[in-house]
């Protein structure tokens, strides 16, 4: 019998950062220079690290391990938070992108939770 292994793509809390990630990157690189050194790289670097946490915790072997990146890009997620409200403030992007980046963002915390549960009762080690 073969077994179904669980891949990375699979995961609803990656996929869906992925994709914030380049929508955040796309937003950003029509700013102008001074908002793009500013808040648009680290607001891209925050964004970035919650897909690649999620990614980098689910290479790991050990369930400590797993989980401590799971609640890194959990952390990434609520920096992020801050950044949109600031690219918000000071108009850098329409209120239209503002509340599709928010309602992802809000999601997201829900969707490495569930993870972080799956990966605490499935595993063993």
């Amino acid at each position: 019998m073969e077994k179904n292994y669980l891949q990375l793509n699979q995961i609803t809390a990656y996929t869906k950062s992925f994709h914030l990630s380049n929508l955040v990157w796309d937003l950003v690189t029509n700013w102008d220079n001074f908002a793009k050194y500013t808040i648009g790289q680290q607001f891209v670097d925050a964004v970035d690290s919650i897909s690649a946490n999620i990614a980098e915790g689910f290479g790991r072997y050990h369930k400590k391990d797993k989980v401590k990146f799971y609640y890194y890009s959990f952390g990434s997620v609520k920096e992020c938070l801050d950044w949109n409200e600031k690219a918000k403030v000071r108009k850098l992007m329409s209120e239209e992108i503002y509340s599709k980046i928010f309602a992802t963002l809000e999601n997201l915390p829900k969707e490495i939770h569930q993870l972080i549960k799956f990966t605490n009762e499935r595993l063993k080690i």
